[in-house]
């Protein structure tokens, strides 16, 4: 039988309770609750004064405000953050990768260009806010009708859907990082392999004209551009698209599935709605998912840079140069300016549902979050969607709201998602599948048909963690070889494309 509280490392001065502990009972140590503990949170199992480090996996993740006694909550009431310094030992446990002798292999989509699909949709995409109607006006023309069951898709067996992904920008916005930072996002999309054909949709007049978007990110010849405007307005556009769709399903349809090695998997890690069990269960075991994968010779992408800060020294450790290590500090000092300028702080994350489900500070936050990314090396850190082209850990910059950085995964070439979650979110990312995983069993029971895969498991004794990193290592396989998701089910993913807004609304 499993015992009533959790403790990750012989450091730690807190444990986890793995349901709601009542006053007597036991923490181990000779020690007692001496009040109730919410499940998924933390008790003291040793005495703290003001200014003491509190540790948990080992790390600080924040300072005793007030003295804490053994069996005592610890949460917002007597423990925040604090200044401390970290050692980031540049490369110092870099270690080779211990390839698999044998690849896995799932069955994947081979376009002309060698690049390899998990999904086969048609896009549709927006330079402006303003032809965001338009566009959608075009999708909806394709969709299944759930009352009536009319599937104007029925013919086309092989192509996932036709999808329209708008967005409330693209102009009233200043011509430098905000316009770059957009294009790039649109671009990663309009190459994404996951799509087979795309238009892309404008008004005329906006800021973000098409032309040089194309020009910019070298579009030319991959898309079908269309302004309304020039078009002869909204009714004439909305037919022009239908009609290249028509055109494109005919050849979208013809794809095959062909057995291909895991190597051609780029899978973005994904948290959200997190709770005290998130870096006990679920993140851990999308680790060795992930651990398994760059064995395989594919690659993952950990991002939210907000939600890595205070655990940055840890990576830091793993990058395969300092250059790689000091780029990443970087943005954590970008972060730092960005949010005073903003009149806010680093530790303004976790949200209220986060610190509801047991987690107090960012530190914390950030130490259950990392371990989404495995073992392995960073090899390499890049910018909000720009393209990954190494293959192994790489690490993106984003923010740390859940549908902007997954939409900066996918424009740097994320072929499938992997999302954990304590609290219960329910997402999806278009044109690539979002698997869903839950961190603990009462959740995924009460929100099973948004659930893919129960990691509440490890924290019933069921499985190790290792056994459920290789259940969802298998998983990802499938859903990369076409099996539905629960939030394709849905039909989620459209309304999740987000791109990062910088700068001023002019």
């Amino acid at each position: 039988m499993s015992t009533p509280v959790i403790r990750l490392h012989p450091d730690d001065g807190v444990v986890i309770a793995r349901a709601t502990l009542l006053p007597g009972t036991s923490l181990g140590e000779n020690c007692v609750a001496t009040m109730r503990i919410p499940a998924g949170h933390k008790a003291a199992i040793r005495a703290f004064q003001p200014g003491d480090a509190i540790i948990r996996y080992g790390q600080i993740i924040g300072f005793a405000t007030q003295p804490i006694t053994p069996g005592e909550h610890v949460h917002v009431q007597n423990c925040g953050m604090g200044d401390f310094a970290k050692d980031y030992a540049y490369s110092e446990a870099m270690t080779p990768t211990a390839y698999v002798d044998a690849p896995a292999t799932f069955m994947g989509i081979r376009r002309p260009d060698g690049r390899v699909a998990t999904r086969n949709y048609i896009g549709i995409l927006t330079s402006v806010n303003c032809s965001a109607n338009v566009a959608s006006l075009v999708a909806d023309a394709f969709k299944r009708n759930p009352i009536t069951g009319h599937d104007p898709l029925a013919d086309y067996p092989n192509v996932d859907g036709v999808v329209a992904l708008t967005h409330k920008t693209g102009c009233g916005m200043t011509q430098h990082e905000p316009l770059a930072l957009l294009r790039r996002t649109l671009g990663g999309f309009a190459r994404h392999v996951n799509f087979h054909s795309v238009i892309m949709l404008g008004l005329g007049c906006e800021v973000n004209q098409i032309g040089s978007l194309m020009t910019e990110q070298r579009l030319a010849g991959r898309l079908r551009a269309m302004d309304i405007q020039e078009m002869g307005g909204s009714r004439k556009t909305v037919m022009a698209g239908i009609d290249f769709v028509r055109e494109a399903l005919e050849d979208a349809n013809k794809v095959t599935r062909v057995q291909v090695p895991a190597s051609e998997i780029t899978l973005a890690l994904q948290c959200g709605g997190s709770d005290g069990y998130s870096g006990v269960s679920a993140n851990p075991a999308l680790g060795v998912a992930s651990d398994l994968l760059v064995r395989n010779g594919g690659t993952v992408i950990l991002s939210e840079t907000p939600e890595t800060y205070g655990a940055e020294h840890l990576l830091t450790r793993r990058a395969v140069s300092p250059e790689v290590g000091e780029k990443l500090v970087g943005l954590m000092r970008w972060w730092e300016n960005y949010t005073k300028s903003q009149g806010a702080e680093m530790d303004s994350n976790p949200s209220p549902g986060n610190k509801a489900g047991g987690l107090t500070t960012i530190l914390e936050k950030s130490l259950g979050a990392m371990a989404k990314a495995g073992s392995t090396n960073l090899v390499d850190v890049v910018g909000y969607a720009e393209a990954v082209t190494k293959k192994g850990f790489v690490f993106m910059d984003t923010p740390g709201y859940d549908p902007v950085a997954a939409t900066g995964q996918v424009a740097g070439g994320a072929n499938l998602v992997c999302f954990t979650t304590g609290r219960g979110s329910v997402f999806g990312c278009k044109p690539s599948p979002s698997i869903k995983l839950a961190t603990n069993t009462a959740m995924y029971t009460r929100m099973e048909d948004d659930m893919d895969i129960n990691c509440g498991t490890v924290l019933d004794g069921a499985e190790t963690v290792q056994e459920c990193g290789k259940r969802i290592f298998d998983q990802l396989l499938r859903t990369a070889s076409g099996e539905r998701t629960k939030s394709e089910e849905f039909d989620f993913g459209g309304a999740e494309f987000a791109p990062w807004v910088l700068g001023a609304t002019m």
